[in-house]
């Protein structure tokens, strides 16, 4: 049965900690394959007149309930998603050992990363979803997504945004002043990725003439925004999440 959301104006009456104690999926899970290699996405569509796409990177544990849940609330507003599986399908890494490790595999083959999110879109235009895109990622995710904005790599895109996520870039790597706008949602209390990793980024950007826009929430931990957890931080989930739509509207 399809879960009732409500539009982002109503958010003030019920909140995103609400709704999400009410989620069950619209969208369904695909199975897909990526140099021979099987996947497991999830795809939820916006409608007949979607606005466009949005192409869902997971944190560190893997696909799971957080983003299908981000997936179907976009969907809701309009918007075709597709959430990309990096890790390859049955692999959820539940211990924090293993879901480092699963990580740092990717961050020490970037090829690789870059490869299975573009396969990621490619399975999401096969699936139907509209062809302008923009890419999001919490997290683990977020850096993939800067990481896709970097390599230039990826047509199609109207715009990146990271939540909570790594924002350092690797060395040899850098950002094109043609590169789509950024936005970019981080918590003023997060220890993991710094306010001065906020600032460099954002120097970088501002070199390279890249359009972008920058949440910073007082208070919010690394993590805000998944709901249930010990670190969210309602304040900051709302309000970056009411920011980001009103991104999405002027991108797509």
């Amino acid at each position: 049965m399809k879960k009732i959301l409500l539009p982002t104006s109503t958010l003030a009456l019920l909140t995103l900690t609400q709704a999400a104690l009410a989620f069950s999926p619209a969208g369904e899970d695909i199975a897909y394959t990526v140099n021979e290699e099987n996947f497991q996405g999830y795809f939820v569509s916006g409608g007949e007149d979607a606005k466009g796409s949005v192409l869902i990177v997971h944190d560190w544990d893997g696909l799971d309930d957080y983003e299908r849940q981000r997936a179907d609330m976009l969907a809701d507003e309009g918007y075709d998603v597709f959430a990309v599986d990096l890790y390859g399908e049955g692999n959820r890494p539940q211990a924090v050992e293993d879901k480092r490790a699963a990580t740092n595999r990717l961050y020490e083959n970037r090829e690789r990363m870059r490869m299975l999110t573009l396969g990621g879109l490619a399975q999401a235009r096969q699936e139907g979803a509209a062809e302008q895109t923009v890419i999001i990622g919490y997290c683990f995710g977020g850096a993939v997504a800067l990481e896709i904005a970097r390599s230039g790599e990826a047509e199609g895109v109207a715009a990146y945004s990271t939540f909570h996520g790594g924002l350092t870039t690797p060395e040899g790597q850098s950002y094109a002043g043609d590169t789509a706008p950024i936005f970019i949602a981080h918590g003023g209390a997060d220890s993991s990725v710094s306010l001065d990793d906020v600032a460099t980024l954002a120097g970088e950007l501002e070199t390279a003439g890249v359009t972008y826009e920058v949440g910073i929430y007082s208070g919010a931990p690394h993590a805000f925004s998944v709901f249930g957890s010990d670190a969210y931080h309602e304040r900051a989930d709302q309000r970056s999440w009411t920011a980001f739509n009103a991104w999405l509207e002027e991108r797509l």
